[in-house]
């Protein structure tokens, strides 16, 4: 595992090269979910990686993993400042032109945000059960989240994943359960996204609706919907195949284009 400062804050990442390299083929960036970190994408990176041909990023925000501490309380535009500044700033730092961004979650949601509010140069976004805004499923699903941390094994087995997973758990947990973070949206930003767009979404996340990737589809202008029966928030772990077909299939439609 390797580290780089980004705005003074180490950050790890580690960059995993193809089994069957493709001379051109841009970098696949993996942005976690909320809980998430280099370790917890597990060998779906790699599995991405030699599937297509393309390098693969993966990196821990600050606060997740083995980076370093973020700023808490977080504020309710937490993903903005991760997708305005943190992210184009690592992008530059690792020297990744034109790079896929491959968001999960929350870094469905950041990676959007990048593409739509910054000069970014991007080869694509795959965007993973986003977010767009705040739903009450979504809400509820992380009140339960809460209470499993309190009254469980989660934070051990978060712990295996996380420097300081109080910290991880917490600055995630309270920010999405404020009462102003019920306002947070980000569909201001789907019209001036120039790159394509492959979404994705399990029919029975547990996170999200599939209001969420429509409301993508309805916003930016080249955009590819792809709805995961028998799935969950996590598709990579749910449909790890089907997920990867479609990635191989969005990629070959980008580098063509």
């Amino acid at each position: 595992m390797k580290s780089i400062r980004i705005n003074g804050t180490p950050i790890e990442y580690v960059r995993l090269p193809s089994a069957h390299p493709r001379e051109g083929a841009p970098a696949i960036v993996f942005l976690h979910e909320g809980l998430g970190s280099v370790a917890m994408w597990r060998d779906f990176p790699q599995k991405v990686a030699d599937a297509t041909g393309c390098e693969a990023v993966v990196y821990s925000r600050a606060g997740y993993g083995g980076s370093g501490p973020a700023a808490l309380p977080r504020a309710v535009s937490y993903m903005h400042d991760e997708g305005l500044a943190v992210l184009p700033a690592f992008l530059s730092a690792l020297e990744l032109e034109r790079p896929l961004l491959f968001g999960h979650s929350d870094g469905g949601s950041i990676a959007l945000i990048c593409a739509g509010g910054t000069d970014t140069p991007l080869a694509g976004v795959i965007a993973m059960a986003p977010h767009v805004m705040v739903e009450d499923i979504s809400v509820s699903s992380i009140a339960l989240a809460k209470i499993a941390y309190t009254s469980t094994d989660l934070p051990a087995r978060l712990g295996k994943y996380h420097a300081d997973v109080d910290a991880a758990f917490w600055g995630w947990n309270d920010i999405w359960l404020h009462p102003d973070f019920r306002a947070w949206n980000i569909e201001e930003y789907l019209p001036r996204i120039e790159c394509p767009v492959l979404a994705l979404q399990g029919e029975d996340d547990e996170y999200g609706t599939m209001a969420q990737i429509e409301r993508i589809a309805a916003g930016a202008r080249d955009v590819e919907l792809v709805k995961l029966a028998d799935c969950r928030h996590s598709p990579h772990k749910d449909q790890p195949e089907a997920v990867i077909a479609a990635v191989s299939a969005f990629l070959e439609r980008t580098v063509e284009a």
